[in-house]
């Protein structure tokens, strides 16, 4: 029937034959451990324990109450219907309508209350995963996409928070309804039980058939889901490049193959799992049918082993005895899904974040001291070898050193490693003398500042994108800092001034305006250390006049860091040193550099040509 539904649909199933545990065939990828995930949900979940204890009673309440529901229905029939005795018969029915108005109650307040303790138990995953992000190293996030990363922090998250919601108490009520109910079948009558369980086999090899196959589709299902997040964010992010090189076809075919991924998962998914509730309806006809035939021959008899009230009682708990076993089927696929999402989480929570050992320095005021001593760096050291090799220089408080050379000769790797962004592999960075290692990142980033070439501004009022560099900083603060950037009279041309709200990534102005609020920002940060990665390399020349009065004020006393593209803006460097293949091939001043007639020089003649 399968194979005959696959063709109309257009694709096969991603689930092989080969992917399912048996005779000769792989075991089906799982949770590598799914008992820890497990384990960690039920700590966040265990920290609201008084509501929780308070929940669990009244899931034990409602499944009682729905025990006595049927038990009193078949009183009725035999010690008042059938013998036509409507003496007290109110007062009984009233009861069974208190049972049933209990029960809803206590349905109603458990859910209630797991909804409240599931969205906090869910706000906590969700901010410890958001804060375990913040303290990643950056080479965390180099070699993961950032719309994968979002689809945990999302889609994996709201799949733990609709298992909490549904299933913790789903799987607690049936338990102890299936408990329950087996309890009061054996006690009324031991035939009948036994004739209920005769399709529990049945049930359960049917069962086991499918959740089988869906566990690795719903996995697969989530990295697919990943998968498209993060070729979406990417492609979103990089669309003038799409539209620069005109690359839209093969973007929309890349998008229709892992979107048609998505949907054959999908769609396997939840076509093997919604098999569940269509085989256990038939088997719960076929054990009503059943129980309502052998037992109303039993009652025939008269020899009082069965009453009709009995034969009612079993055909209500013969469903409510599957019922649970259905929605435990159901539910364990949810669980499946939720695990799967909890472990990617998990996965991300378990990553080293980056470790500041020495505190002794934490209050320490720098004054911009910086030397590198032999230093080495890969960021692959062993497929690429060394980005940056024996790399030694001493640049004194005040100064600026500038640093040129071809794409790929390692001027950005020695900001990154001057930033604690990466370790060195050899050698030694100091600052005032004292090794970076031993400066806690926080207190070294705190006095320093970023100008890049490509300047990222949030979605927020120029304001705070400006006090971005320093959260304290005064109204009057971030003005005078713009001023001092050349931003001043841009920014008071726009439709609200500085509380004109920005796009993501400032798209509504040019570029030299970006790099001018970039700019203030590092101003307003007032940095010990500036480091300056190409930001003129993309601006006009009219504009680049402007932004370089605006550096030339922000470098005025402060160690400055500055990659250049264009050699004519480190004409006012103190040392150029020269980069190339990773290495620090010539060192000194513009005119020293020039009257040794060597690569810089033939470097600043090529550029004049």
């Amino acid at each position: 029937m399968l194979r005959a539904i696959r063709k109309p649909f257009g694709y096969e199933p991603v689930l092989k034959k080969e992917d399912i545990k048996g005779p000769g065939r792989k075991k089906v990828e799982r949770a590598s451990d799914w008992k820890s995930v497990l384990f960690r949900i039920w700590k966040l979940v265990d920290e609201q324990r008084g509501l929780l204890i308070t929940v669990l009673a009244l899931v034990f309440v409602s499944s009682v109450l729905a025990l006595l529901g049927p038990l009193l229905i078949g009183k009725i029939i035999d010690h008042y219907i059938i013998p036509k005795d409507f003496d007290g018969l109110g007062v009984v029915i009233g009861l069974l309508i208190a049972i049933y108005a209990g029960q809803s109650l206590a349905l109603y307040l458990q859910s209630f209350w797991m909804v409240g303790i599931a969205q906090q138990t869910v706000y906590r995953l969700r901010t410890n995963l958001f804060e375990h992000l913040q303290k990643l190293p950056v080479t965390f996030f180099d070699k993961r996409q950032h719309g994968e990363l979002m689809s945990r922090v999302t889609n994996d998250i709201e799949n733990v928070s609709q298992t909490l919601n549904s299933s913790f108490i789903q799987v607690f009520s049936s338990i102890l309804t299936l408990v329950g109910t087996l309890a009061v079948m054996l006690y009324l009558s031991p035939i009948l039980t036994l004739l209920t369980m005769i399709i529990v086999p049945v049930m359960f090899t049917a069962i086991r058939w499918i959740t089988r196959r869906t566990g690795l589709l719903y996995k697969e299902q989530q990295q697919a889901v990943g998968t498209l997040n993060g070729m979406i964010e990417e492609t979103i992010s990089g669309q003038r490049i799409v539209k620069a090189f005109s690359q839209e076809e093969r973007v929309m075919e890349e998008f229709a193959e892992k979107s048609g991924r998505l949907r054959r998962t999908g769609f396997w998914a939840l076509t093997y799992s919604g098999f569940i509730p269509k085989v256990m309806n038939m088997l719960n006809n076929a054990s009503f049918a059943i129980v309502a035939g052998i037992g109303g021959l039993l009652a025939l008899k008269g020899d009082g082993l069965v009453t009709i009230g009995t034969i009612v009682i079993f055909s209500e708990f013969a469903r409510q005895f599957t019922r649970p076993l259905n929605d435990l089927a159901n539910q364990f696929n949810t669980v499946l899904s939720a695990i799967a999402g909890a472990e990617r989480v998990f996965r991300i929570m378990d990553e080293p974040i980056e470790k500041d050992e020495a505190t002794a320095h934490r209050d320490t005021v720098l004054k911009g001291d910086v030397e590198f001593r032999d230093v080495s760096f890969g960021y692959a050291v062993e497929t690429d070898g060394y980005t940056i090799q024996n790399v030694s220089f001493h640049v004194k408080p005040g100064e600026t050193a500038a640093f040129v050379g071809a794409t790929g000769a390692g001027k950005t790797t020695i900001m990154q490693l001057l930033a604690r962004f990466y370790e060195v592999d050899g050698g030694q960075i100091l600052i005032d003398g004292i090794p970076i290692t031993e400066l806690p990142r926080q207190t070294l980033r705190n006095q320093m500042a970023f100008v890049l070439q490509d300047p990222f501004l949030f979605e927020a009022t120029v304001l705070e994108n400006i006090r971005y560099g320093r959260l304290d900083a005064t109204d009057e603060e971030v003005m005078a800092a713009a001023k001092k950037a050349n931003a001043h009279t841009f920014i008071s041309r726009l439709e609200n001034g500085y509380e004109t709200v920005l796009t993501a990534d400032g798209g509504e102005i040019s570029q030299g305006q970006k790099q001018l609020l970039s700019i203030a920002r590092a101003l307003v940060a007032d940095p010990v250390i500036l480091l300056l990665d190409e930001a003129t390399s993309s601006i006009d020349t009219v504009t680049e006049l402007e932004i370089q009065e605006a550096l030339e004020r922000l470098m005025e006393g402060r160690t400055s860091f500055v990659i250049a593209h264009r050699l004519n803006t480190v004409r006012k460097a103190d040392t150029v040193y020269v980069m190339g293949q990773g290495k620090l091939i010539e060192s000194g001043s513009q005119e020293e550099l020039i009257e040794r007639q060597g690569v810089y020089y033939q470097m600043l003649t090529e550029a004049k040509v």
